[in-house]
């Protein structure tokens, strides 16, 4: 007998309490904040606050999309994230394969642990690392000079052409080890007596890392890739407030750092509203595109 979902609902008040709560804080501090996007078709005044700014339409998407300095940050975001998306979804994967194939013991845990550390470091430390390294008397430098490859230090913090390298291996560095935990997790639900009747047929670890550890954590990739390529005109960033500078402004300033400057630094929030809500829109197209796609060629459908 179908049971009513009022009589579900008190069936179950226990786990309904322990929900509701998480519910109402998802409700006030991430819905009604939402109503501020009005923001968006206003020439938004703290001072005349949001019922009384003036109304203006549409003007603040027609003034991003014809900013030739918004076209710019948006092929700098997208080179960036671009890159970072080449670089680090397959290394995450190469690095879990190249972690699991190791024997367990104390080498194996050392370098999990080497690889994860680098995550838990904010950009302000790694940040000046980097710029440290990279500096006329850095690490790289006095190695290029060494090995008498370079005649004199290279200063590639303010190459402008070199940012996006920088910005991509910088990142990778700090993010690809903790990219290894889901796949990591994802190996050790593998049946094991599969590899074991491989090695009986004689197939080779190469043979058996392709034909049963990938297609094994397959699902675990498509979910990985469908969020980041919607996190594609997204950008780090506390990276690039670290790694910028008036030198390399032409190819660091990205989305993110563009509505920073913009709303706060320059007080125009109404323009900077739009233009993040604008890229929110195109980061829900490209994780459906991105879902689309992996139902397409034959992944699981994530959402």
């Amino acid at each position: 007998m179908k049971v009513s979902f009022i009589k579900k609902i008190k069936s179950q008040w226990q786990l309904q309490a322990m929900i509701w709560p998480s519910i109402i804080l998802l409700i006030i501090f991430a819905y009604i904040p939402m109503l501020g996007l009005i923001v968006v078709f206003q020439n938004y005044s703290p001072i005349e606050g949001f019922f009384n700014s003036p109304f203006v339409g549409l003007q603040n998407f027609q003034q991003f999309l014809g900013d030739s300095q918004f076209y710019q940050v948006m092929t700098n975001t997208l080179g960036i994230s671009l890159l970072k998306l080449l670089f680090e979804f397959p290394g995450a994967i190469i690095l879990a394969v190249l972690i699991n194939e190791l024997k367990d013991g104390l080498f194996k845990r050392f370098t999990q642990t080497v690889s994860y550390l680098p995550h838990f470091l904010a950009w302000t430390i790694l940040g000046g690392m980097v710029i440290s390294w990279l500096s006329s008397n850095g690490l790289l430098n006095n190695i290029l000079m060494g090995l008498h490859l370079i005649n004199k230090p290279i200063l590639l913090m303010t190459q402008s052409g070199a940012y996006w390298w920088i910005a991509t291996f910088s990142d990778l560095w700090k993010e690809v080890g903790w990219g290894t935990i889901l796949y990591l997790a994802a190996m050790t639900g593998i049946d094991p007596t599969l590899y074991e009747a491989a090695t009986v047929d004689g197939a080779s670890r190469l043979r058996r890392i392709w034909s049963i550890t990938l297609p094994g954590i397959l699902p675990i990739i498509s979910l990985m890739f469908v969020l980041s390529v919607s996190g594609i005109v997204g950008s780090n960033l506390d990276q690039t407030f670290m790694l910028q500078n008036t030198l390399n402004m032409s190819t660091s300033e990205v989305i993110d750092s563009f509505v920073y400057h913009t709303g706060l630094g320059n007080g125009s929030f109404s323009y900077a509203a739009a233009v993040g809500l604008f890229t929110s829109f195109v980061s829900i197209i490209l994780l459906l595109l991105a879902n689309f796609a992996t139902k397409k060629i034959g992944k699981a459908e994530i959402f």
